[in-house]
């Protein structure tokens, strides 16, 4: 009833005009015997319109819902927590660096943090990197602010300008991105200008709608460009624009504009507070250990891993039993997924994938040889699990098969490849017969010693078949699963059901074919 009364009144008082007279009638719905009041000059009228004023104030209040004050809201949108996490820039702008900023960002994304912070302190780096970098901060949802801790020099610069907001630390500074040679020489003119050129409009892009940011980054790049605004030269022609952290702040044009950043904060806890208030907000910092470190250098070299894994791997199919180069081959596969999984390129999938496909190639070489079923699956896994440790995937967004995503990661693993048949050619060609050798060659597998040859004896005819079924035979050959067997002196062509055999060993004639006998190995 209350909230009725106040609405009638408020939407009276705010229609009802005063008179020519200075008289103003009060509502009918006061009362029958309510009589016009008229304004007044002086002491009086100004009492009347204070009074109309404090009852019209009153009546608004009543419309707001009980324990509600018109300050609570905003005061309550500065205290809401929120959360932070910081991620370090703070080495060369390198492969490590952006594999870190990737794990940050998709744990963000899956975490639903509200603010990623870039703690910067960078002397610049690679610029195909640095345009990395540029993409993955386009795939976090909310806000990105740069802290330039102490500095942010050539590609640091340029990373800077992508986040939505710039803040540095007292002392600090930012600038000097004129791309150059690995080595710091500088590039031969014509391509210099074509970089420049190209680097001016991505920043142009990442800036559009961002006060002087775009001009400023683009004098930081050419030392042809003068920045003036209005009548104000900025940076003349001629060198490359550096700023402090004052600089940077500082206001100019009309209306007055920040130079490059949105404010200065003395650390990073006083930077969370001005961009979402006092509160306990929830702020992560990424923290970074020396083995994380060196299993992300281990990425630069893929390639050779994989190569010199598969290798080892092959030389160890092509050995009897399981030895060095099994181990080996295991556990350079196993650095190469465990410097993929630490640089947040994947997940638990990847390995499973290759151990089902290692399980099934060792199926088919101790349990069922010869099928070749279990190994083209097992090694298509296996191929196809490296392939997916090195995908690029992100949190909520589906691969994209038709982009670039699965180029590197099938060059790598194709690389791979190849370079460990290569090399295991060269080994076979080169390497000296016997020795520890020895078993990758076929005098020496077959095992015993030299003989004169033995004429082997053709497949025994059906009818004389049946007298050696249950015969005991000695391998003469390794079996497997196909080899020699030897039955009183005579050697036959036999193939094992199940498993291998070693030269010597003692086994059974269970049956015929038309290739030669079928055997089992006796216990």
């Amino acid at each position: 009833m209350c909230f009725v009364i106040a609405m009638r009144f408020v939407i009276d008082s705010l229609r009802r005009p005063l008179s020519s007279a200075g008289c103003a009638t009060r509502g009918r719905w006061y009362g029958p015997d309510v009589a016009p009041v008229c304004h007044r000059s002086g002491k009086a009228g100004a009492r009347l319109s204070a009074r109309r004023f404090l009852v019209l104030a009153a009546a608004l209040l009543m419309l707001l819902p009980p324990g509600t004050t018109l300050a609570e809201e905003p005061a309550a949108a500065l205290s809401a927590p929120a959360r932070v996490v910081v991620i370090p820039v703070r080495a060369q702008i390198s492969p490590p660096e952006l594999f870190i900023l990737r794990r940050g960002l998709k744990q963000a994304i899956e975490d639903k943090v509200d603010t990623v912070i870039l703690d910067m302190e960078t002397p610049g780096g690679a610029l195909g990197i640095t345009f990395d970098i540029l993409k993955a901060l386009e795939r976090f949802p909310g806000k990105t602010v740069t802290y330039v801790n102490s500095e942010a020099i050539s590609a640091g610069a340029l990373i800077a300008a992508g986040t939505d907001e710039i803040h540095f630390a007292p002392g600090a500074v930012i600038g000097a991105a004129a791309p150059v040679m690995v080595g710091g020489q500088e590039i031969e003119e014509s391509m210099r200008q074509k970089i420049v050129s190209y680097l001016k409009a991505r920043v142009r892009a990442i800036s559009e709608g961002k006060s002087y940011r775009g001009d400023v980054i683009s004098a930081m790049i050419d030392e042809d460009f003068e920045l003036k605004i209005g009548e104000k030269i900025i940076k003349p022609k001629g060198e490359l624009l550096s700023l402090t952290a004052t600089e940077a702040v500082a206001l100019h044009g009309d209306p007055p504009r920040p130079l490059l950043g949105t404010g200065i904060a003395a650390d990073l806890d006083t930077l969370v507070t001005q961009l979402h208030g006092p509160g306990p907000h929830q702020i992560t910092r990424l923290e970074i250990t020396w083995s994380e470190r060196v299993a992300q250098y281990l990425t630069a070299v893929t390639p050779v891993l994989l190569a010199l894994g598969m290798l080892a791997l092959f030389i160890e199919f092509k050995t009897p039993g399981f030895g060095i180069f099994g181990v080996a081959g295991l556990v350079l596969l196993g650095v190469v997924f465990f410097g993929h999984h630490v640089a947040g390129l994947s997940g638990h999938e990847p390995m499973l994938f290759f151990l089902l496909g290692l399980v099934l190639v060792a199926l088919e070489v101790f349990v069922i040889p010869g099928t070749l079923v279990p190994a083209v699956a097992g090694g298509a896994l296996m191929l196809g699990s490296l392939v997916y440790a090195m995908l690029d995937l992100w949190p909520n967004e589906p691969l994209n098969v038709s982009g670039g995503e699965l180029v590197r990661p099938l060059v790598n693993v194709l690389g791979g490849v190849s370079l460990a048949i290569l090399l295991f050619l060269l080994l076979l060609k080169w390497l000296p017969k016997g020795g520890p050798w020895g078993g990758m060659v076929l005098e020496t597998a077959v095992g015993g010693t030299p003989a004169s040859p033995q004429p082997l004896d053709p497949a025994p005819h059906p009818t004389d078949a049946a007298s050696l079924i249950g015969r005991t035979a000695v391998a003469a050959t390794t079996l497997f699963p196909s080899g020699q067997v030897e039955i009183d002196g005579r050697r036959y062509e036999a193939r094992l059901e199940l498993g291998s055999a070693a030269p010597g060993a003692r086994l059974k004639v269970v049956g015929t074919s038309p290739f030669g006998l079928l055997v089992e190995a006796l216990s």
